[in-house]
């Protein structure tokens, strides 16, 4: 059985100021490389390894995972954030504030130059299995991504109110996951 850690990215400055940030990118914050740091103790404490390392294209995910371990790694496309369009880098205030049932905002932003909730979900999944393909058994691999990268993927496993219940996506937030005969299946939050 091969096991996913699914990580997310530290603290931002658009995390810090409230302004969405999917395809854009802004740089870790002071808390957001002291978070990080955090986590690689978190990883030597509880003697936690990673045979493979992988990382979203972004900046904030890819300088996350340097703070937290030193081994080489891959940078996935399928793991970007989600692309907001023309609320890029706008206050998060100005998203809608009703959500469809499955948590998602659905279609709400392809008139606006964004991704499709089904289209952003269709691509994480798939990046991620094609990942873990590649992975042999018994080991582990560690993906630094994003919250909606997280949400979403969480989603193709099962529903929102439970995910509401067991999970929080908060920055540095670390999820185990196992990968077998082509299925995930969550274990818990690790931190």
């Amino acid at each position: 059985m091969k096991t996913l850690y699914l990580m997310r990215h530290g603290q931002t400055l658009f995390n810090k100021l409230e302004k969405t940030q999917g395809a854009c990118d802004s740089p870790l914050t002071v808390k957001g490389i002291e978070d990080a740091k955090a986590t690689k103790q978190f990883f030597e404490e509880h003697q936690m390894h990673f045979d493979h390392c992988f990382s979203s294209t972004q900046e904030r995910a890819s300088d996350t995972l340097e703070l937290v371990t030193d081994q080489p790694y891959q940078r996935l496309k399928g793991v970007k954030e989600w692309d907001f369009g023309i609320f890029e880098g706008e206050s998060e205030l100005l998203l809608p504030q009703t959500y469809y049932t499955d948590g998602s905002y659905g279609d709400f932003f392809v008139e606006f130059g964004g991704e499709s909730a089904t289209e952003f979900q269709a691509h994480v999944v798939e990046t991620l299995k094609k990942t873990m393909s590649q992975v042999s058994d018994d080991e582990n691999a560690l993906v630094v991504c994003h919250g909606a990268v997280m949400l979403m993927f969480m989603q193709s496993l099962f529903s929102m109110e439970k995910i509401a219940k067991k999970i929080s996506f908060h920055n540095c937030a670390v999820l185990k996951l196992t990968f077998d005969n082509d299925r995930f299946e969550f274990v818990e939050q690790v931190k």
